[in-house]
C-alpha cells in the first residue's frame, strides 16, 4: 500500500503468493509452514469502489462518433458497436474471426470464444448485422474462413487488432465529443461497455440467470457485480417501501357527541 498499491492490487498478490507457496509445498514439506503462515495473513479492507458506467446520451454519441463515410470510420463504429451490442470482453472481440460470423441464419447469432477456452452463442440485432456486412463488404472482400475480423497489417504482416489499438479506438472518439459530454469518464476501457451492456439489461428487466449467459460466466454469483440498480429502481423500491407518516384525527370532530361518550353530559 505504501507504494501506491490499492488494496484490490495487494489482495490478488497475497492470493497469488498463498497459491504458489501452497503449489511449491505439495512437493516440498518443508514449505509447508511458510505456506500455512501466509495463509493467515488477513487481506486488506478497502473501499469498493462503484465501478463507472456510461450515460445513455454518452453511449450513444459515443457509436454514432465514428464517420459512416470513410473506411477507418466503418471499422471503428463496426468494434464499438459489437463490443456494446455483445458485451464481449477485448480478448474476445480479437478472436473473433469471420467463421465466427453467423450473418444469414433465420436468428443471426456469433461464437464467441471466452474464457476457459469456452465457447458461446450470442445473438445480435438486425441493425448490428447490417453494420458487420458493410465492414466485411470492404476489409474482407477476398479473405475468408479464419481471418481474424479486425486486424491490423504492419510490414505486410496480418495479426489481430492489439488491445492497445483497441483502447486508442475507444478513447479517440470519447474525446471527440466529450466537449458536448462532460459526463463522459476521464478514461474509456473496452469492459466499461461489457458493463454497461450488463447492467442495462438488468435495470430493463432481463433476468440475472440470461445475461449470465449473454456474458458467458459459470456462476450467476460472477454476474451480480453487474447487477447494480439504477436510481429509477431505486426510487421506486423506497416509494413502494414507503409509510405514510401523515397524522389522521382517530376522534369525532361533534363536540356533543363526545362530551355524551365521556359521561360529562
Amino acid at each position: 500500500m505504501n507504494k501506491g498499491c490499492s488494496a484490490g492490487t495487494c489482495n490478488n498478490r497475497l492470493a497469488a503468493i498463498r497459491s504458489y507457496l501452497w503449489y511449491v509445498a505439495d512437493g516440498e514439506i518443508s514449505m509447508q509452514s511458510i505456506a500455512l503462515g501466509a495463509s493467515k495473513v488477513t487481506f486488506i479492507k478497502g473501499t469498493q469502489k462503484v465501478k463507472e458506467t456510461i450515460k445513455p446520451d454518452d453511449l450513444a454519441a459515443l457509436l454514432a462518433a465514428p464517420s459512416d463515410r470513410s473506411k477507418i470510420g466503418i471499422r471503428d463504429k463496426t468494434i464499438l458497436i459489437l463490443l456494446y451490442d455483445l458485451a464481449i470482453r477485448v480478448s474476445e472481440l480479437r478472436e473473433l474471426t469471420l467463421e465466427s460470423l453467423k450473418l444469414n441464419e433465420t436468428i443471426p447469432y456469433i461464437r464467441v470464444h471466452g474464457k476457459g477456452d469456452k465457447e458461446r452463442i450470442v445473438s445480435i440485432t438486425d441493425k448490428t448485422v447490417e453494420h458487420l456486412k458493410r465492414y466485411i463488404k470492404i476489409y474482407h472482400s477476398e479473405t475468408n474462413g479464419d481471418y481474424p475480423l479486425f486486424y491490423t497489417v504492419i510490414k505486410g504482416n496480418l495479426s489481430a487488432m492489439s488491445t492497445g489499438n483497441v483502447e486508442r479506438i475507444l478513447n479517440k472518439y470519447a474525446e471527440k465529443i466529450r466537449p458536448d459530454h462532460p459526463g463522459l469518464p476521464q478514461k474509456l476501457y473496452p469492459h466499461m461497455l461489457r458493463r454497461t451492456r450488463a447492467c442495462g439489461l438488468y435495470q430493463n428487466g432481463v433476468e440475472l440467470e440470461l445475461v449470465s449467459r449473454i456474458l458467458g460466466h459459470t456462476s450467476t454469483q460472477t454476474t451480480r457485480i453487474y447487477a447494480s440498480p439504477s436510481i429509477e429502481m431505486l426510487k421506486k423500491a423506497m416509494e413502494n417501501n414507503s409509510v405514510d407518516v401523515s397524522e389522521t384525527a382517530e376522534w369525532l370532530d361533534d363536540e356533543e357527541e363526545l362530551a355524551k361518550i365521556c359521561g360529562i353530559r
